[in-house]
């Protein structure tokens, strides 16, 4: 998958997004709101999607780092705690990028003897690095979105989709772990 599309496809989508919900809120431009809504969660599922079949975390992480960068761009400036989810959430998937680079390293061996061998700490058997704690953190966080009452439909089928992707994302990365590990 192309890395730039993919980007493009997702920021497009949220813009779409954003317009909708601010069409929704506009008199006399509901109607116009809903079908950029409904357009721009169309496009983001198919963007979300096509990452998920590349089964690469780096295309599946950039997917949902693009997301929350233009979600937080949109976001209200008053809107303290939302900017504070997103802000953390962008800085826990800075992280994941530095584990994306760290485990192709023949000497990422190293981890498996700083970190803990309790299955908290633990992913399949491997270690719970940057990149799995991005990705579980960020699911707890789509969950609780989902959970939230009055949630469109069709929004919560692209939140459910993110988070399917991220645990493709984590089984894939644990791909790389076992590979790394085994050199």
């Amino acid at each position: 998958m192309d890395k730039i599309g993919l980007t493009l496809d997702i920021s497009n989508a949220v813009i779409n997004i954003d317009a909708g919900r601010k069409g929704f809120a506009t008199k006399g431009k509901a109607e116009e709101g809903r079908m950029s809504y409904e357009t721009g969660i169309i496009q983001a599922m198919s963007a979300f999607k096509g990452a998920q079949i590349t089964n690469d975390p780096k295309i599946i992480a950039l997917a949902e780092y693009t997301f929350l960068i233009q979600e937080l761009q949109f976001c209200v400036g008053t809107d303290k705690k939302t900017i504070s989810s997103l802000t953390a959430a962008v800085q826990s998937f800075d992280d994941a990028f530095l584990a994306l680079q760290v485990v192709t390293d023949p000497r990422y061996i190293i981890t498996e003897k700083v970190f803990p061998h309790h299955k908290d700490y633990r992913v399949g058997g491997f270690p719970k690095d940057s990149f799995h704690v991005a990705c579980r953190s960020h699911k707890t966080r789509l969950e609780n979105i989902i959970r939230s009452p009055g949630i469109d439909p069709i929004e919560k089928s692209l939140l459910q989709q993110r988070q399917a992707n991220l645990s493709t994302a984590q089984n894939a990365y644990v791909e790389k772990q076992k590979k790394a590990m085994s050199e």
